[in-house]
């Protein structure tokens, strides 16, 4: 018996030392620690500077990072610097920049009206692809050299129906920025033109783009440089039912926006479409394409007392399919909301990603 009990405990001291070795295996990596030093700087009347550097443990590169911010009447002027630059592309790709220059200034932003940006960027050295060999090139955008923006917008509000009822007397709205039933409609109409000046900038930005592109396109050889200009369309919808004041189901809302990011690939689109159509052909496929908008819906959902719930989704077409499988559901997100009343307007959000395994818990403040 003391035999068979020396013998199970070594086993027991052999495993339990055999899982401190795997931990502290684990705890030497590298890759599982970073640090991070951030100064905010208020320089008065209304200017602030903000100076970080961060560091990770399986990387010799420290990132530093200054952003100038001064207020205007009607303008707010930055000015971010970074060395080096680290960027993300639409697929998921990070680029490190050596350095890089960002100068923006924009009118402030308003319910309705006119309002503008216009921004410089500028790259030092050539960009490198993050964490493995370059599987492809660099966007043309992070090559070295000097880029120009200007983006101008129209926006316009439209009320449908808003409520008149009086709410509760005595009774606090569990969020003062959803306490009012209604149908509004939103529209935007701007346009954008982008310069890209130096020799690897704009040959590569004519090279890239212009065969997909079908908006305003001008190169000049004698100073380097390459513009393109088009236009974009926004349009959003809201429903709200509820003042958000009794115990249940006092909150229902839904929201959806729909984007045109390109004016021009509608336009050329529209007229493929109609050409087919009046000549009793079969439409095109990518003629179907341009003229869809990227769209994107939200609901929700009052469960009991402050406690909501909350689903976005952006939805595409696949032209391919037939039936409801035409319908493709993008990048879902389903969150539980709990509104802090006693703030006003105050919510603790868990929400999970269920394409991204992504789940983080926030507290928002003021978000209409």
């Amino acid at each position: 018996m003391s035999s068979l009990m020396k013998t199970g405990s070594g086993e027991m001291c052999q495993s339990y030392s055999s899982l401190l070795q795997y931990i502290g295996r684990h705890l030497y990596q590298r890759s599982l620690y970073a640090v991070g030093i951030s100064a905010d700087i208020l320089l008065p009347p209304d200017d602030s500077l903000m100076i970080s550097f961060d560091g990770y443990g399986d990387s010799d590169i420290v990132r530093t990072k200054a952003v100038f911010h001064r207020k205007f009447l009607h303008h707010d002027l930055t000015v971010e610097a970074l060395s080096p630059g680290l960027f993300m592309e639409k697929c998921g790709r990070y680029w490190d920049v050596p350095s890089s220059l960002v100068v923006d200034l924009g009118s402030v932003a308003s319910d309705s009206g006119l309002s503008y940006h216009l921004s410089m960027h500028q790259n030092a050295g050539f960009p490198s692809q993050l964490g493995s060999e370059p599987t492809h090139s660099a966007p043309f955008c992070l090559l070295p050299g000097l880029s120009a923006k200007a983006a101008f917008a129209f926006k316009k509000n439209f009320e449908i129906w808003r409520s008149n009822a009086k709410k509760l007397k005595m009774v606090q709205p569990y969020d003062i920025f959803l306490s009012t039933p209604h149908v509004s409609l939103s529209a935007i109409i701007g346009a954008v033109a982008t310069s890209y000046f130096g020799d690897d900038l704009a040959r590569s930005a004519a090279q890239d783009s212009l065969e997909k592109f079908k908006g305003f396109y001008m190169k000049s050889s004698r100073i380097r440089s390459t513009v393109f200009a088009d236009l974009f369309t926004s349009i959003s919808f809201s429903a709200q039912y509820g003042m958000f004041q009794k115990k249940y189901l006092d909150l229902t809302r839904f929201s959806a926006c729909m984007d045109f990011h390109s004016g021009s690939k509608f336009l050329s689109g529209s007229m493929l479409l109609i050409d087919d159509l009046s000549n009793s052909r079969h439409p095109k496929t990518e003629s179907v394409k341009a003229t869809l908008p990227n769209a994107r819906f939200s609901i929700q959902q009052q469960i009991a007392g402050p406690v909501s719930f909350r689903a976005d989704t952006g939805v595409a077409i696949d032209l391919n399919k037939a039936g409801w499988d035409l319908l493709r559901v993008e990048e879902p997100t389903f969150a539980l909301e709990y509104a802090l009343h006693v703030l006003g307007s105050a919510k603790a959000i868990a929400w999970y990603s269920p394409k991204h395994r992504e789940f983080m818990v926030e507290l928002r403040f003021y978000e209409t």
